[in-house]
């Protein structure tokens, strides 16, 4: 991978490549078209620097990728809005629809596809900056948003999310990496493990919009409170995931509070010995496990992405909170600040 291969002009602005580094040698690639992760290089059980995260090899097939999420900064609302409709202080706002009926990721020209004012501040840390207008993609609000990402000397990437706004507006932010932790290019994740501290997560109707009420895992093939391989229970006769072709559900993280900055999930690979934690101040974290990648492209280093090549956990509020009043709120009000962490640390 070559930084000239990710250096334009689009929009106006320029785009680049940035490097992370820390101490031990891991390192983390970054785009400020989109905030997009492309590469985490971390050691495996051997010290060999294994690439954990799903991309392309340039800005150009970045662009011209039919999954559009890799590595993203998603918002302005990451997740789904039901029918890309929503009511706020008494006014209707209409989104643009491009997941089935509903609303996706923050519309067809979300934070996943504009460019970033980029400040490398350090050699371990990135500091991303967009204003979201008043009016783009449907809503309100010039939102100032800043996103920082750091890579500590213990291999974690911190994301830190700060944003306010003008106007009333609603804001539900994530990132969207793809990891498999045997390596990009690694066929399968069914094999890797994982454990996820929630006690219930929501059930989605057909097209993943919760249906409210949050159940428990217990009993269930959504049960990852211990460790369980990927792949165990993937393929059972389970409605819920014979709609989502798989894992696609948000669970709501075991806390004392909903703010507090917890322990949200842990993943292993067999292969390569790597594990990674992930620890957040959201409530929920959506688990997606590659159910539509379909190897019709080519990702870095030639390698093609079959279905549930990769796992997503992003940390989050819950999808189509807007709608559910009983849910952690994504509404966010003139004066007030908008704060959020996450990290993932790599051992």
């Amino acid at each position: 991978m070559k930084a000239t291969d990710f250096e334009k002009t689009v929009d106006g602005k320029p785009v680049r490549l940035y490097t992370l580094s820390n101490a031990g040698g891991a390192k983390v690639e970054i785009t400020n078209w989109g905030g997009k992760i492309v590469s985490i290089h971390v050691p495996d059980k051997n010290g060999k620097l294994v690439d954990v995260v799903l991309g392309k090899n340039n800005l150009d097939d970045y662009m011209d990728d039919n999954e559009p999420y890799f590595g993203a900064i998603c918002g302005r609302v990451a997740n789904r809005i039901a029918n890309g409709k929503f009511t706020l202080e008494g006014k209707d706002y209409t989104l643009a629809v491009n997941n089935g009926p509903n609303a996706l990721h923050g519309g067809i020209k979300g934070f996943n596809s504009v460019v970033w004012d980029a400040k490398q501040i350090d050699s371990q840390t990135l500091e991303l900056a967009y204003l979201s207008k008043d009016g783009e993609e449907g809503y309100p609000g010039n939102l100032k948003v800043t996103v920082t990402y750091q890579l500590t000397n213990n291999n974690a990437i911190e994301i830190a999310y700060n944003a306010t706004t003008d106007k009333t507006t609603i804001l539900n932010l994530t990132n969207h990496s793809y990891f498999n932790l045997s390596g990009e290019g690694d066929p399968y994740v069914g094999d890797q493990t994982l454990q996820i501290n929630a006690d219930t997560y929501l059930p989605t109707n057909d097209v993943a919009i919760p249906l409210g009420k949050p159940e428990k895992v217990e009993g269930t093939s959504f049960d990852f409170r211990s460790a369980y391989t990927i792949g165990e229970r993937i393929n059972d006769d389970n409605q819920q995931l014979i709609w989502g072709v798989g894992y696609d559900h948000n669970y709501i993280i075991n806390k004392s509070k909903s703010d507090e900055y917890a322990f949200v999930a842990k993943a292993n690979s067999p292969k390569t010995g790597i594990t990674m934690e992930v620890y957040s101040t959201e409530p929920g974290v959506q688990l997606y496990t590659g159910n539509w990648l379909d190897g019709s492209f080519t990702g870095k280093n030639g390698h093609t992405y079959p279905k549930r090549s990769a796992f997503c956990l992003e940390t989050q509020h819950y999808p189509d909170s807007i709608h559910q009043p009983t849910y952690p709120t994504t509404v966010l009000k003139a004066g007030e600040k908008f704060y959020s962490k996450t990290a993932f640390v790599f051992k």
